[in-house]
């Protein structure tokens, strides 16, 4: 997770509160740092999702970056169906 990410959720995150995690990722999803925040808030996480995304920093900036094409219409639908997922239980 980006650094500004982190500091809003340390910040932001309101205690006792179902949360779920969302990321697209060019090497692999690192939830951590943030679930530690969540942990420390006594939030309970309720889903998580996370797909490729085309990455460019640091050094992969130098080989036209990784994961190109995502996402794609297959993350997309992949999404949908998490966000209904979630929503299953809503009234």
């Amino acid at each position: 997770m980006h650094q500004s990410v982190i500091n809003f959720a340390e910040v932001n995150l309101p205690e006792n509160k179902d949360v779920f995690l969302i990321c697209t990722y060019g090497g692999k999803p690192v939830f951590d740092s943030i679930k530690g925040i969540i942990k420390e808030k006594q939030g309970r996480i309720v889903g998580e999702f996370c797909c490729k995304g085309y990455d460019t920093f640091g050094p992969f900036k130098l080989i036209g970056g990784i994961s190109k094409g995502h996402r794609d219409k297959n993350d997309l639908d992949n999404a949908k169906a998490f966000f209904k997922g979630l929503c299953k239980n809503c009234n």
